[in-house]
């Protein structure tokens, strides 16, 4: 007798046998425990899941007359959802010899000829079977012809008749057929089904394997049954009783899973020498490059499942033991890195399949891989500047910075946003001055490129401003700026004294203390209060009326201990030299801001922020409250 595959010696015989297709069986067996069969069904999905196999136990179970054959004359059991297998009807279907259920191959019969010789036996009752059965394998290949002379039988069939129609190319079938059959779609079959049903026909075959050698046949089969059977029929002819990952590996010509890991450990490690050599073994023993990268893309995207979820069983169809390597690899390194990892090898895959040397195109991309720069969240560089703000004493400071390094690796000074307070006399009459600076904005740049989420490129961290001084008013753009020339020794007496002065009526007058702080004071004496405005300016117009002139004069009074009387002139020149508070007050801001910039630099912390940035000093901004 000779030799029968074991794609055809274990093909399901019963609805319960088929594996991967629950949905199918159970429809069917349903359909025909409640008297609800359809006269036409068509059957799709991909090559060896199934489809035909199907169609055969409905044709047995449809005509399946029990063991014992009818229980008495004349009498007849009707169709079952178990068959006996054992009644000539059931041998004779699965055998293929039954008269009354015949199976057409679409690709050679698919004219419009072929169709009417059909129909012309429809009407004739079958010869021994319950029903007629017509299972037409491939049915896609029909002809247009032969489908529109099958559109009325296909709709209105003779009771006694069945047709059972599969295809792999649903699509090319009409709307017209498809409106009058019961379409039933064949899914893949998972891994784990297609390893547990490998187990049983070795179990039956008194055969041995080990985990990674079912492994790699049933991720070869790609979800078909049929092909994993061939696989196996292939591998036993080359191992015998015994069959071992790495002799599958050798016969299939695909990396095993030993290769596969090694690989997805040196890029998780950085090691580029350990990817190229596994590479070059794999090529030297004849493996296709591309489904080595096909495997280890497959792998990473398993070792991302395994590590973004908490139960990822349900999601990786790969064999315990091999699940239980995947999960151990992945925790060596962060879910983030082997996203970028996988989507990095993903982009390049249409490379590596459309390179004329796919050897170099993978190997290039596993060296690029491994010399990815290490990855830096976002929420550890946020947690880093809170840590650094608590250790200044938790004031809001700018991000570290420095002198930014010269090409020779020499760092030249910062550069200081702000304006110069060597202002000539000219300038300060001809230009008024603008209004200091209020943001502090550091900018710090971080080193180092990378890819697919790497740490940011120069990029830029800046810090909020801090609060300008409440108390401080911002002169306005009429005012003159005295910063230039300091005032006098003598003039700096009449200065503080007035200074005391305007305190005091700051606390009844507020805005008429702003309005002071604008004046020029030419005599700040016992008995003598003399302030100036220039001609028809805005303080001026605030200070004129004769209450200003009695509450200045009682706070003059109390400060310098002897009656004062105050006294306004608007006649006032800038050229005469006098000061105002208002300037004194830009003027010692100014040189607080100078100081707190060399602080700044000087300071140890700021050092500290450098090296654990591994930053540089872009730009340096201080506001007027520093």
């Amino acid at each position: 007798m000779s030799y029968v595959v074991l794609a055809r010696k274990y093909r399901p015989m019963r609805f319960e046998d088929l594996v991967g297709q629950e949905h199918v069986a159970k429809t069917l067996a349903n359909a025909i425990e409640t008297g609800r069969v359809a006269h036409a069904f068509l059957f799709t999905g991909v090559r060896g899941v199934g489809k035909t196999t199907s169609a055969r136990i409905l044709a047995k179970a449809l005509n399946c007359m029990g063991a014992q054959g009818p229980s008495a004359a004349g009498s007849d059991p009707g169709p079952t959802a178990t068959p006996c297998l054992e009644c000539p009807a059931c041998v004779e279907i699965a055998r293929g010899t039954d008269v009354d259920v015949r199976e057409i191959d679409g690709a050679s019969y698919n004219g419009v000829d072929e169709v009417r010789k059909l129909q012309d036996s429809l009407p004739y009752q079958p010869t021994r079977d319950r029903f007629k059965i017509i299972i037409v394998d491939e049915v896609h290949m029909l002809s247009q012809s032969a489908w529109n002379a099958f559109l009325k039988t296909l709709e209105e069939p003779p009771p006694h008749v069945k047709f059972i129609f599969a295809t792999t190319e649903v699509h090319k079938v009409p709307i017209t057929i498809l409106s009058r059959v019961q379409r039933f779609d064949f899914k893949l079959i998972g891994a784990l089904a297609i390893i547990e049903r490998l187990k049983s026909v070795l179990a039956l075959e008194n055969i041995q394997a080990d985990e990674e050698a079912l492994s790699l046949i049933a991720r070869q089969a790609a979800g078909s049954m049929r092909d994993a059977m061939s696989l196996l029929d292939q591998v036993i002819a080359w191992s015998g009783k015994q069959l071992v990952g790495s002799d599958v590996a050798q016969v299939l010509g695909v990396a095993s899973r030993t290769a596969l890991f090694a690989i997805a450990q040196g890029l998780l490690q950085g090691d580029a020498t350990t990817c190229l050599k596994v590479i070059a073994e794999l090529v030297e023993q004849g493996y296709d490059v591309s489904h080595v990268a096909k495997d280890l893309l497959a792998l990473l995207r398993d070792m991302v499942v395994s590590r973004v979820c908490r139960n990822p069983d349900e999601l990786m169809d790969v064999g315990p033991e091999e699940r239980s390597e995947i999960e151990k690899l992945a925790k060596t390194t962060n879910p983030d890195d082997l996203i970028r990892l996988h989507q990095g090898f993903s982009q390049a895959m249409d490379d590596i399949a459309k390179s004329g040397q796919a050897r170099g195109a993978l190997e290039m991309l596993l060296v690029r891989l491994c010399r990815r720069p290490p990855l830096i969240p976002i929420d550890q560089l946020i947690e880093r500047l809170s840590l650094l703000e608590k250790r200044l004493g938790g004031r809001p400071v700018p991000p570290p910075g420095g002198p930014e390094p010269a090409p020779s690796g020499r760092r030249p000074q910062a550069r200081e946003h702000r304006s110069s307070p060597a202002r000539t006399e000219r300038e300060q009459t001809e230009e008024p001055p603008a209004a200091p600076e209020r943001a502090v904005s550091d900018t710090v740049t971080h080193g180092g490129g990378g890819m697919d989420g790497a740490a940011p490129s120069d990029g830029e961290l800046t810090e909020p401003a801090l609060a300008p001084a409440a108390s401080e008013p911002t002169p306005s753009a009429g005012t003159p700026s005295h910063t230039a020339n300091p005032p006098a020794e003598s003039n700096q007496l009449a200065l503080a004294r007035f200074r005391d002065i305007v305190e005091v009526v700051r606390e009844t007058r507020p805005e008429l203390a702003a309005f002071l702080e604008h004046a020029a004071v030419l005599t700040a004496e016992p008995g003598t209060l003399c302030l100036a405005f220039e001609p028809d300016s805005l303080f001026a117009k605030q200070v004129k009326g004769a209450d200003c002139t009695e509450l200045l004069s009682q706070a003059a009074s109390q400060v310098l201990q002897a009656p004062t009387r105050a006294e306004f002139r608007f006649d006032y020149a800038p050229a005469r030299g006098m000061d105002t508070l208002s300037a004194d007050r830009v003027r010692a801001r100014e040189t607080r801001m100078k100081k707190a910039i060399a602080d700044a630099r000087s300071h140890p912390r700021v050092t500290e922020a450098l090296e654990l940035f591994g930053a540089r000093l872009k730009d340096l901004k201080l506001s007027e409250g520093t």
